[in-house]
């Protein structure tokens, strides 16, 4: 029977373990610059014990920000703080990929260059999601999104080089791979929806049209890294919520056929492992087990889930066959060597929801490690 604490190997890499370290964004990069600091450093030498680490999410150019304080893949100052990151998990035996971030129309034109308009597949407004601009040094609110334009075919192709550009920034700061964010209805997710994606050139319209920007982003990160080190995050939710969120995601008239469809194409293309984001909200619906089975059929290597995980469900899902690894946010957050107390079914910390965003080392670096 597999346990979570069984070793796995992706990519040419073993992974100690199959608790992640999934992409939390806290927003507390050095600024300006949104520069990657000695804070978060610490934050993620902490928790090197994770089998796999995935970075918060990480704008691949200026226009890729819709939250204020992210850090970024695109400027020397930023590679050479990443740098620093990759060389303090390494040194404690982790492995940590860079998530690869467009925020596309989620974003407000204050985090824009020159206070542009976002940009995004259609010229169609962001609703039910919420970003957060700056307000004042180290201050900021929530505001909604800004009506973004749309793209023109050559911007997209153009778009496809900056991710591989990004890609290329992540070798060179260490990283062990990457993982392309495609979800919770940022850039490659607008492209893929039905809903937000009514362009009339050779990326929108049918499926195959409105998977190929994924398509192509993920061929040109390849190209950087090799398929195995590439991994892929989708949130393909089923139903959705009217609660006031930061990000969320979209559903489609079809959720089985759309990412079952999008699975295959990465099946294809040799990418090392699939991340699925699960409805996170109070009281937000399983996916549907005939959903996982499916994945499992048209998608050979290591599948990662996420969202409100226990221990528990995690090895319900790992016994099922469905999930290989499992990815832990808030958890990890207020527990830095979370792996250690589930392996010894010790007590967790709780999560302050107040010191999520921004902010300094409260809420970041000084939860405590267990005593035993």
């Amino acid at each position: 029977m597999p346990t979570l604490f069984d070793s796995v190997s992706l990519g040419g890499l073993t992974l100690k373990n199959r608790i992640v370290l999934p992409p939390l964004t806290r927003s507390r990069s050095a600024q300006p610059g949104d520069i990657p600091n000695a804070m978060m450093v610490d934050y993620y030498r902490q928790r090197a014990s994770a089998g796999l680490m995935i970075t918060e999410g990480t704008q691949i150019e200026p226009r890729g920000q819709g939250y204020a304080w992210t850090p970024g893949i695109y400027s020397p100052a930023q590679i050479a703080g990443w740098r620093a990151v990759t060389d303090a998990v390494h040194e404690q035996g982790g492995v940590i990929f860079c998530q690869l971030w467009h925020v596309g129309r989620v974003s407000h034109t204050s985090l824009q260059p020159g206070q542009q308009p976002p940009v995004a597949p259609s010229a169609l407004p962001a609703t039910a999601v919420k970003v957060f601009i700056e307000t004042g040094p180290q201050a900021g609110a929530l505001v909604a999104p800004s009506t973004p334009r749309a793209l023109a075919t050559a911007e997209v192709k153009a778009l496809v080089q900056l991710y591989r550009t990004a890609a290329v920034n992540a070798k060179a700061a260490g990283f062990d791979g990457v993982e392309l964010h495609c979800a919770n209805g940022y850039l490659i997710n607008q492209f893929i929806s039905e809903h937000t994606n009514q362009r009339t050139d050779e990326y929108g319209g049918s499926l195959a049209n409105r998977l190929r920007f994924l398509r192509e982003v993920t061929e040109a990160v390849i190209e950087v890294f090799g398929g195995a080190r590439v991994g892929v995050r989708f949130s393909p939710l089923f139903e959705t919520t009217d609660e006031e969120r930061v990000y969320l995601g979209l559903v489609e008239q079809d959720p089985h056929h759309t990412y079952t469809q999008a699975a295959a194409l990465l099946e294809a293309l040799g990418v090392g492992y699939l991340s699925i984001a699960e409805a996170d909200w109070d009281n937000s619906p399983d996916l549907p087990p005939p959903f996982r089975a499916a994945l499992r059929e048209v998608f050979s290597r290591p599948i990662l889930y996420a969202g409100r995980y226990t221990q528990a469900k995690a090895e319900a899902v790992l016994a099922s066959g469905y999930g290989d690894l499992f990815g832990f946010g808030r958890t990890f957050i207020a527990n830095p060597d979370l792996p250690h107390r589930f392996r010894h079914g010790l007590p967790l910390n709780p999560v302050d929801p107040a010191t999520l965003y921004g902010g300094g080392e409260h809420g970041y670096i000084d939860y405590p490690a267990s005593p035993t």
